[in-house]
C-alpha cells in the first residue's frame, strides 16, 4: 500500500482560524472574565498578556515546529526529530491519551451548550423566574438520555465534518464557525454597552483593584494570570501540533503564534464586555465557574428586552467556541491514527466515532446514574478528567517540548531556530534560547507544583 499524499490547508486564514478555534473554548468565555474580576481587574489582565508573551508564545512555536519540522502528528513527529536510541516519541502517546481524555468531558460541555441554543432557540426559558432557570440545568443534568442525545450530536458532527478532510471539513467549518463566533461576540459585547449600569460592570473588569489584590495576595493573582494565560491555548498534548504538520513554510512561526494569541485574547477580553455590564445591571455577583454560564447569565436573558434572541445567540456563540475545539482535537485523533496504524480517513473517523461515543459516557452520567463516584481527591468525574489533563499531561507535555527543542538531548536549538524562522515574518532570537533552557522551564514546573497543590 503506498503512503497516503499529507493533507494541508488550503490558506494561511484557514490555519489561523482553525489553530484559534482550538485554543478558544469554553474557558476563554466563563473563566477568564471571572478569574479577571476576581483577581483584581486590570491587574491580572495585565500579568495575563505578560504570560502569554513570555510563556504562551514560546511553547506554542515549540509545539508548532515539531508539527512543521515533520509533517507528521505527535508520535511520528517525535521519531522523525529525536536522535537515534532515545525516547521522546513515549511523550506522544501520552499527547494522543490527553486528547482523547480532554474530549471525554469536553463533550459533554460541548452539548450542554448545544442543548441550551435550542432551550433559548425553542422559548424553554420564556418567563421563568430565577428559581426556574435554575432547576432547567439540575433537570439536564439529572436526565442522562437528555444529555446523550447532544452529545452525540456533537461526537456525529464532529466527525461527520472531519470524514470530508482537511481543506473541505475542517477548514472550511472551522473558518465559517469563527468568522460567525466573532460576528455574534462583537455584536453581544455592544448590546451589554446598551445595559443600565454598564459602566460600573466595565470598571470592576478593568480598573486595577489594589484593595482586591491585597486581599488575596500579589502571588496568587501572579499565580492565577500565569495558569489561564499557558492554560488558554491548550498546549502540551500535541492538539496544536497537528495544525503545523499541515501548514506551509511560506510564514514564521512566532508571527503565526502572535496571530493565534491575539485571536484567542480578544474573544476572552470581550466575554467580560458581555458579562460583566450585564450582572451588574441585574444586581447579580459575577460569581464562579459553569453557574455563570448556565444559570446566571440565563436568568439576566429573561428579564431582557428581546431576551430570548440575545439568549439564542449567546448560546450559538458557545457552541460554536466549543464545537470549534471539538473538530480540532477530533482532528488529532483521526490524523494520529492515520499515522500511526495506517488507517484510511474513513476508517478512523468510523473507529474513533465509536470509540468516542462510548468514553464519553462516564462523565456524563456522572451528575446522575454515576453521581456518587467520585476520582482524584474527591472530585466528580468530570472534574478528575480534566485535573489530569490541565494540572498533569499539559504542563509536563509543555516542559517536554522546551526540553526537546532547546536541549542537545533532544531535537535541537538550531534546528528548532530554523524551522521556526522558515519563512517571512516575525524572527525568533538566538539571545532567547537562554531564557527558554533556564526560565521558562522554571515558570513551568512552578506551575506544575502549584497546580497540584
Amino acid at each position: 500500500m503506498g503512503q497516503q499524499k499529507r493533507e494541508n490547508f488550503a490558506s494561511r486564514m484557514g490555519f489561523i482560524l482553525v489553530s484559534a478555534g482550538c485554543a478558544i473554548g469554553i474557558g476563554n468565555v466563563w473563566k477568564f472574565p471571572y478569574m479577571a474580576g476576581q483577581n483584581g481587574g486590570a491587574i491580572f489582565v495585565l500579568f495575563y498578556l505578560i504570560f502569554l508573551v513570555i510563556m504562551g508564545i514560546p511553547v506554542l512555536t515549540m509545539e508548532l515546529a515539531i508539527g512543521r519540522g515533520s509533517g507528521k502528528t505527535i508520535v511520528e513527529a517525535y521519531r522523525t526529530l529525536e536522535k537515534e536510541g532515545t525516547k521522546w516519541h513515549i511523550h506522544g502517546w501520552f499527547c494522543i491519551a490527553g486528547c482523547y481524555l480532554l474530549m471525554m468531558y469536553y463533550t459533554t460541555v460541548a452539548g450542554w451548550m448545544l442543548a441550551y441554543f435550542w432551550k433559548f432557540l425553542t422559548g424553554t426559558f420564556d418567563g421563568k423566574n430565577t428559581e426556574a432557570v435554575t432547576e432547567v440545568f439540575t433537570d439536564m443534568l439529572a436526565n442522562p438520555v437528555e444529555m446523550i442525545i447532544f452529545m452525540a450530536i456533537v461526537v456525529i458532527a464532529g466527525f461527520l465534518v472531519l470524514s470530508f478532510g482537511v481543506q473541505n471539513g475542517l477548514e472550511r467549518v472551522n473558518k465559517f464557525m469563527m468568522i460567525g463566533l466573532l460576528g455574534i461576540i462583537i455584536l453581544l459585547s455592544l448590546k451589554s454597552f446598551t445595559l443600565s449600569n454598564a459602566a460600573e460592570g466595565l470598571s470592576f473588569y478593568l480598573m486595577p483593584n489594589m484593595e482586591n489584590v491585597n486581599q488575596i495576595g500579589l502571588g496568587n493573582v501572579v499565580t492565577a494570570a500565569m495558569s489561564q494565560a499557558f492554560f488558554t491555548l491548550s498546549i502540551g498534548i500535541a492538539s496544536m501540533e497537528i495544525f503545523g504538520s499541515y501548514m506551509s513554510k511560506d510564514y514564521t512561526l512566532t508571527g503565526e503564534a502572535v496571530k493565534i494569541c491575539v485571536l484567542d485574547t480578544f474573544v476572552a477580553l470581550l466575554s467580560g464586555f458581555i458579562i460583566f455590564p450585564a450582572c451588574f445591571s441585574f444586581g447579580i455577583e459575577p460569581d464562579a465557574g459553569p453557574s455563570l454560564i448556565f444559570i446566571t447569565l440565563p436568568g439576566i436573558f429573561t428579564n431582557m428586552h428581546l431576551g430570548r434572541l440575545w439568549g439564542t445567540l449567546f448560546f450559538l456563540f458557545m457552541t460554536f467556541a466549543s464545537f470549534s475545539t471539538v473538530i480540532a482535537v477530533f482532528e488529532n485523533l483521526v490524523g494520529s491514527s492515520m499515522d500511526n496504524l495506517k488507517w484510511s480517513r474513513k476508517k478512523s473517523v468510523i473507529i474513533n466515532c465509536i470509540v468516542m461515543l462510548i468514553a464519553s459516557l462516564p462523565c456524563l452520567l456522572g451528575y446522575n446514574i454515576l453521581s456518587n463516584v467520585h476520582l482524584i481527591g474527591g472530585r466528580d468525574i468530570l472534574d478528575s478528567e480534566d485535573f489530569i489533563v490541565s494540572y498533569i499531561l499539559l504542563p509536563l507535555g509543555a516542559l517536554l517540548y522546551v526540553l526537546f527543542c532547546t536541549t542537545n538531548y533532544g531535537w535541537g536549538a538550531d534546528n528548532y531556530l530554523n524551522e521556526v524562522n522558515t519563512g517571512e515574518g516575525i524572527k525568533m532570537s538566538r539571545k532567547l534560547l537562554f531564557y527558554f533552557r533556564y526560565v521558562l522551564t522554571v515558570l513551568i514546573i512552578v506551575l506544575f507544583i502549584t497546580g497540584l497543590f
